[in-house]
């Protein structure tokens, strides 16, 4: 049998490790592949067509289903061409670029004849489907079965075996995206040893733990939160979730004795803390902020992104973007956190999935149509728009914390490190403190003139005014946002980071 070959494929906008017009190596039995998507553009007030490349995964990962969409109708402005023909096949690759359709097809005449014929069609589909739906009940109770009668032995080897890293277990166990089995998440959160506390919220509190020597975060929630914790939990396991830019989820368990209860979420754990510590007591470099803010515009527009297919993933949206809800990786990149309030969007049904929970977001970062209360919840595109808004102010944040240098002098300067509207509004706003400021006076974060002296910190200035705008509607997506900080200097991109 012949072991199935990778390949290594041109990417542009989608390049591991953020690398812009470089190359991608596929995993075996991989493919290349070209695709091509409408997006709006804010300056020309048109829709243009984005062009992105690279590499795609093996066909049992959902990688060919996914190259299938080229031979469907194209309804949401999106198509992709693949190839496995050999290295950079997809460099000339030029998929058809189809825009939306924004008119209905017009209804054609149906005689009583075909109306008979239509019925008998009808008729056969049934009885067609019918026999599918059989056969599959009959063939997923029979894997239950063997799943049942082999997974004691699973896990023994999983859990035992001191050659896998917790990181390979879940990488090999998740093809899909989705996160380890139940049972194994049970093991693992059965076997974790807490070290020391990290951090205390409303929600609950934050440990450092480890798993057979490997460190990990765990996040215990108030039995008052259980909401929260069920739709993180949720929201982790959702299908093609895993990111770079997104905490890495590991497992989820809820036990008690009948007198209480202790909700767990395992994750990754990164020592740089949240992006609101980290900024407290460092500051950074032009690099380091490109590198944090494309990092961070990755990971949201990863979440934002609804990838159609199968396995596919719906569209979320997180409604609680801050600096505490920010790691910063060891390699100088974000990695978005804490889903308790965040919201599902799945087009082909039309429903938005809001999470029953009585929480609310952070007051300081809600935006303008939230604190108005004049978002519309059933439109989805909304609560992203609201989400630009709160990454304006985090990019504010990290911009305060950049330093460049004194004009006429070896020395450099920043400012200290400060909260949106620090200012004008209490360390703990209520919603009318910041309706006043935010709505009321129109009050937004100021800008430094120093911002403008450097071409990282013009731009990321430029972004933030952008996102935080008053109008939801010419707010820059997320995509939009990486795309902008992408096109800036390729050494900023290319240059190892490593936070010291």
């Amino acid at each position: 049998m012949m072991n199935a070959r990778t390949l290594t494929c041109y990417c542009d906008g989608s390049c591991p490790n953020n690398v812009v017009n470089g190359t991608c190596e596929t995993r075996p039995g991989g493919s290349c592949f070209s695709a091509v998507e409408e997006v709006y553009d804010e300056s020309t007030g048109t829709y243009e067509e984005e062009r992105t490349y690279g590499c795609m995964p093996p066909e049992e990962n959902g990688g060919f289903l996914m190259c299938k969409v080229a031979a469907v109708p194209h309804l949401h402005g999106k198509n992709i061409d693949c190839c496995d023909g050999g290295d950079m096949c997809n460099r000339h690759l030029y998929p058809a670029f189809t825009p939306k359709l924004t008119t209905p097809a017009p209804e054609l005449p149906v005689s009583s004849q075909s109306v008979h014929y239509l019925a008998m069609i009808a008729s056969v589909i049934v009885c067609i489907f019918a026999f599918i739906v059989i056969v599959v009940i009959a063939c997923v109770t029979y894997r239950r079965r063997e799943k049942l009668r082999k997974q004691p032995r699973l896990i023994s080897s999983m859990c035992n075996s001191q050659l896998s890293p917790l990181s390979q277990m879940v990488e090999q166990s998740s093809g899909s995206g989705s996160g380890l089995p139940l049972l194994v998440q049970r093991t693992i959160a059965k076997q974790i040893q807490m070290v020391r506390l990290v951090g205390k919220g409303r929600y609950g509190e934050v440990w450092l733990a480890k798993w057979r020597d490997e460190k990990v975060a765990v996040k215990t929630f108030f039995t008052t939160e259980e909401a929260s914790w069920f739709r993180e939990t949720e929201i982790y396991q959702t299908v093609l979730m895993r990111h770079e830019n997104i905490l890495g989820f590991i497992a989820a368990d809820i036990k008690g004795n009948g007198s209480w209860t202790q909700m767990l979420l395992i994750t990754d754990y990164h020592e740089n803390g949240s992006l609101h510590d980290y900024l407290s007591t460092s500051v950074i470099n032009p690099q380091k902020l490109q590198l944090l803010s494309y990092s961070l515009a990755s990971g949201l527009a990863h979440l934002h992104d609804e990838i159609f297919g199968t396995p596919g993933k719906p569209a979320i949206a997180h409604r609680d973007i801050k600096s505490k809800n920010i790691l910063v990786k060891r390699n100088g990149q974000c990695a978005i956190a804490d889903f308790g309030l965040a919201v599902k969007y799945i087009s082909e049904l039309d429903e938005i999935h809001i999470a029953q929970n009585t929480r609310v977001g952070t007051r300081r970062y809600m935006a303008p149509e939230v604190l108005n209360q004049t978002l519309n919840p059933q439109q989805f595109e909304e609560f992203k728009r609201a989400d630009m808004y709160s990454v304006g102010l985090v990019l504010w944040e990290m911009a305060r914390r950049c330093y460049t240098p004194i004009p006429g002098s070896k020395a450099t300067t920043c400012e200290d490190y400060a909260l949106p509207y620090h200012d004008v509004v209490p360390s703990d706003p209520t919603f009318e403190d910041m309706h006043d400021v935010v709505c009321v006076k129109g009050f937004r974060p100021p800008i430094p003139s120093r911002w403008q002296e450097d071409d990282v910190l013009a731009t990321v200035s430029k972004i933030m005014q952008e996102c935080w705008h008053q109008n939801p509607t010419v707010r820059l997506t997320a995509l939009r946002v990486k795309k902008t900080l992408g096109r800036l200097e390729p050494d900023y991109m290319d240059c190892p980071m490593k936070i010291v």
